[in-house]
């Protein structure tokens, strides 16, 4: 790749992650019970004295430790990933532009919509092709270890996991979770048949080369 389209992707890549932040943080001011990434992330910063940002910040590069381990490629995508989603977390909470619900039915709402949103962002981050972030890497991984399985259901299955660390370090769990814990892939799975995407199909530019997807 050029600089050009290095800076185009790099640009795609970094919209898809605010994008997706916005649908994140949209999910956790719905407050019907954080989602499981949130809900161990939060349960974290609770644990250690830290924001939730920069609790989310510390999980990316545990599991990008992991990605590794399991040979995926790393980018400038995976970077982005790290930085942006904590930080503007951070930015969106203290903006404040969606308040906390206090009632069900409009914490359902927000949450359903916000969860949409995220898998839009994913989406498009994923499509520039400069590798995923630390989370969706992990997905990645596996999934391409469980290519029978729909990615949607893969990522339903790594959820499951993570709440249960969450729940274990103290994380707020409510109806929302339950929704989010499999609402969250279905939702992914929606979006990404509409877009006519598999990302597990998606050639990855890194900084060690072009990713060989397993078969």
């Amino acid at each position: 790749m050029n600089g050009r389209e290095i800076l185009k992707r790099s640009l795609k890549a970094a919209l898809g992650l605010i994008i997706f932040t916005v649908g994140d943080y949209m999910v956790i001011q719905a407050n019907i019970g954080l989602p499981p990434w949130d809900c161990f992330s939060i349960g974290l910063s609770q644990k250690i004295g830290i924001t939730r940002g920069q609790a989310s910040i510390a999980v990316s590069i545990v599991i990008l430790t992991l990605d590794l381990l399991m040979k995926e490629q790393i980018g400038i995508g995976t970077l982005l990933d790290t930085v942006i989603c904590g930080t503007f977390l951070d930015l969106f909470t203290g903006m404040g532009f969606v308040p906390m619900q206090k009632n069900l039915l409009p914490g359902i709402i927000i949450m359903v919509a916000g969860m949409f949103i995220m898998s839009f962002g994913q989406y498009f981050y994923m499509d520039a092709g400069l590798c995923c972030g630390p989370r969706d890497s992990f997905l990645i991984a596996v999934g391409k270890r469980m290519r029978s399985i729909p990615i949607g259901a893969v990522d339903i299955m790594i959820l499951a996991v993570v709440l249960c660390a969450g729940w274990l370090l103290g994380g707020l769990i409510g109806i929302g979770t339950l929704i989010s814990a499999g609402g969250l892939g279905l939702a992914m799975q929606a979006v990404f048949h509409l877009m006519h995407f598999e990302p597990r199909s998606v050639r990855q530019n890194g900084f060690f080369g072009i990713t060989k997807n397993r078969r």
